[in-house]
């Protein structure tokens, strides 16, 4: 489904990205995993269009992606949930899933994928017309993620969706990710939660200064010594 490859890139010039490559198949949970600072929210800017790579080319469903503006490569299929959620928080729950939309050409196909997303998402439906500002920080994590799917998305792109959550929220967005790819999404992690990321994921990339220098399936990582050693303290 997605293919990164030999891909450079950064801010003001100062690459931050260095050579990365890695695919991604239909349907699989994919985890890019590292410390802070590592480059992974520059991976997905990169790839969702908001930062243009300095080298290296990105594809998508076998079409070449890097060289069309953001708002393409979302009606494209690649919905981007940011880190900080960055909901509107003036305008209700509903307004925000509305925005999420703005690809879909009829009133007919928001109604039914707004009943997807709260059939996924019980809680947004019943407050609806709440302010997302009075929602907690995993309530604003599940509407950013909800909204991003009202796109119909064929693969979702997730940064950091741990930040600031209580662990016991942290487990239930990521079974909340889990039954969004066992609907067809294809849902690639970003994610300094190692332990927590690899585990739901069929394969996971180690990030590391900009560089991929580890690969393999979710439980292969998490048994290997040196992810062990850098990442989960053992």
């Amino acid at each position: 489904m997605l293919k990164v490859k030999n891909v450079s890139a950064g801010y003001e010039h100062i690459p931050v990205l260095f050579d990365v490559s890695f695919e991604i198949q239909g349907g699989e949970v994919v985890a890019i995993v590292g410390s802070n600072g590592a480059g992974k929210t520059t991976i997905l800017r990169t790839i969702s269009g908001i930062l243009k790579p300095m080298a290296g080319e990105i594809e998508f469903l076998g079409e070449r992606i890097d060289n069309i503006p953001a708002h393409k490569i979302v009606e494209k299929g690649i919905a981007h949930v940011p880190e900080g959620r960055h909901v509107f928080g003036k305008m209700t729950i509903l307004d925000n899933l509305l925005l999420g939309a703005y690809t879909l050409k009829s009133q007919e196909d928001i109604r039914s994928v707004l009943k997807e997303v709260y059939d996924i998402f019980p809680k947004l439906k019943d407050r609806e017309n709440q302010k997302a500002e009075t929602l907690s920080g995993g309530e604003q994590q599940m509407l950013a993620i909800a909204r991003a799917m009202m796109s119909k998305p064929k693969l979702l792109l997730v940064d950091e969706m741990s930040l600031g959550l209580m662990p016991l929220l942290v487990d239930k967005v990521l079974s909340i990710l889990k039954a969004i790819s066992e609907r067809g999404v294809t849902v690639l992690l970003v994610e300094q939660k190692v332990q927590e990321a690899l585990e739901i994921a069929d394969r996971g990339y180690v990030l590391q200064t900009g560089r991929v220098i580890a690969e393999g399936t979710g439980k292969a990582l998490l048994a290997s010594e040196r992810v062990k050693r850098a990442y989960l303290g053992m």
